[in-house]
């Protein structure tokens, strides 16, 4: 079992950055694969990037060229770098792991992420 506890979210203006982490607890962090999901208000969860346990990535056509989903396994840690924010990116963010052996999948608490003037 692993625990994720996501950080980074705020309040940013059009146009800024934001870095978001995930820290994961337990071991064997380099068997997960790991994805970010957002959910706006009123609207269902959706998958915004995705990195497997050997770094294959991939995004949502949205945030392509913007977002950079990287992992530090020695830190046990999935970053994901927004560049280029708008208004439509505002969501809570949430953290996913999946055991790719198990296939048992967790998320994690969500950090908000709020783009505005």
């Amino acid at each position: 079992q692993v625990q994720l506890v996501e950080s980074g979210g705020g309040l940013v203006q059009p146009g800024g950055s934001l870095r978001l982490s995930c820290a994961a607890s337990g071991s064997s962090f380099s068997i997960y694969a790991m994805a970010w999901y957002r959910q706006a208000p009123g609207k269902q969860r959706e998958y915004v990037a995705f990195m497997t346990s050997g770094g294959s990535t991939n995004y949502v056509d949205s945030v392509k060229g913007r977002f950079t989903i990287s992992r530090d396994n020695a830190k046990n840690t999935v970053y994901l770098q927004m560049n280029s924010l708008k208004p439509d990116d505002t969501a809570v963010y949430y953290c996913n792991a999946l055991n790719t052996i198990t296939l048992l999948g967790y998320w994690g608490q969500g950090t908000q992420v709020t783009v505005s003037s």
